[in-house]
Order: structure tokens, then C-alpha cells, then sequence
């Protein structure tokens, strides 16, 4: 009897042990969600942008952009705010300058540790903090002023241009002029035509 309860003893011994240290296991801390890639390409007269947004780092901003992009919202905009070696801006506006309506403003997340460099997209917003709604632009250079801490809280990075960038660095350098009481809109419209959100690499 004696025997066979010691021989008990060892038993859930080695059972709490393993419990308590399971072999081959990834600690619960170094687990990361599957977070799919989503692909936004914008087809404009000028040609097509492709962007890759970052729901990992920026996922308030990608929701909302999203939201936007497959409700058809961005369809027939103009990038209103053209500013050579700066950036060009478009999410607002139609052609006729009728100013779209909007949802509600989104928390800003430009603390992500995302940088507003050349090529990234960002939300654009008024001098609120949290006022960014369906306006965005692309940076054309490096523009470091723009980000988390540097002049305020900065503008929220949410993705990258992969394919276009000379179409964005062609209508940077577009004329333009006053417009309806606002600056630097191109004297030429250029539309977004439509725009499509997929889940694999275009």
C-alpha cells in the first residue's frame, strides 16, 4: 500500500510539472494575430495608384480608410491640394468642389511609430488632434515635421504607395491655382476614378 501510494505521488508530481511547463509551446506574449494586407488601388485620369495599408500599426485609421474605399465614397473625388516637393492630398471634394459628407471624426494614431516619408499615405486633419475623417494624402518626400512629437501630435501614417509613385510625383508637379477660395487645387482636375480593395498583392 505503501509502495503504491508513493508510486501515486510521483505521478501527479510529473503531471503538475508538465502542466505547469508544456513542451514546445510559444509563450501567449510572442503570439501575433494573422492580420491580412489590404491593397487600395486608386485609378485616376493621371494613371493608377496601389497602396498597402498597415491595420497591424494603424488599425483605426485602416478600418475608417476602408470604409470609405468599399462604400464607393472615394469614386469621383479630385485631389484638391496639389504642393510640389510636399505631398498631394484628396479624399473631400468632387470635381465641382462640393465638399462630401463625412463620418465621424477618427482617434489619431500618429504615435504608431509609422513615419510620414516619402511614398507613405496619412490622414489629414484640421489643428484638432482628433478631426481626421476621410481626407488623406501621400507624401512626396520625406516630410519629418509632419511627424508624431516633432512640431504637435502629428498626422496619422497608415500605409505605403507600392506601385505609382510616378503618378503621384507627376501630379505633385501639375499647375495650380485658386479655386472656389482654396489654394493649390490643379487647374486641371485629376479624378478618381474608381477604386478597389483586395486582400492579395496586385
Amino acid at each position: 500500500m505503501k509502495t503504491l501510494l508513493i508510486c501515486f505521488m510521483a505521478l501527479v508530481t510529473s503531471f503538475n510539472i508538465q502542466a505547469q511547463s508544456p513542451a514546445n509551446t510559444t509563450p501567449a506574449s510572442t503570439v501575433k494575430a494573422d492580420i491580412a494586407t489590404p491593397y487600395v488601388t486608386f485609378t485616376t485620369n493621371q494613371g493608377n495608384i496601389v497602396l498597402e495599408l498597415n491595420p497591424e500599426k494603424a488599425p483605426i485609421s485602416v478600418a475608417n480608410f476602408l470604409n470609405y474605399a468599399n462604400s464607393g465614397y472615394y469614386n469621383g473625388v479630385i485631389f484638391h491640394r496639389v504642393i510640389k516637393d510636399f505631398m498631394i492630398q484628396t479624399g473631400g471634394f468632387t470635381e465641382n468642389m462640393t465638399r462630401k459628407a463625412t463620418q465621424e471624426p477618427i482617434k489619431n494614431e500618429a504615435d504608431n511609430g509609422l513615419f510620414n516619408n516619402r511614398g507613405s499615405i496619412a490622414m489629414a486633419r484640421t489643428g484638432q488632434v482628433d478631426s481626421a475623417t476621410s481626407q488623406f494624402f501621400i507624401n512626396v518626400k520625406n516630410n519629418y515635421f509632419l511627424n508624431n512629437g516633432y512640431r504637435d501630435f502629428g498626422y496619422a501614417v497608415f500605409g505605403n504607395v507600392i506601385s505609382g509613385m510616378e503618378v503621384v510625383d507627376a501630379i505633385s508637379q501639375l499647375p495650380t491655382g485658386m479655386v472656389q477660395g482654396m489654394r493649390n487645387v490643379p487647374i486641371e482636375p485629376v479624378i478618381v476614378e474608381k477604386v478597389s480593395v483586395s486582400y492579395s498583392k496586385p
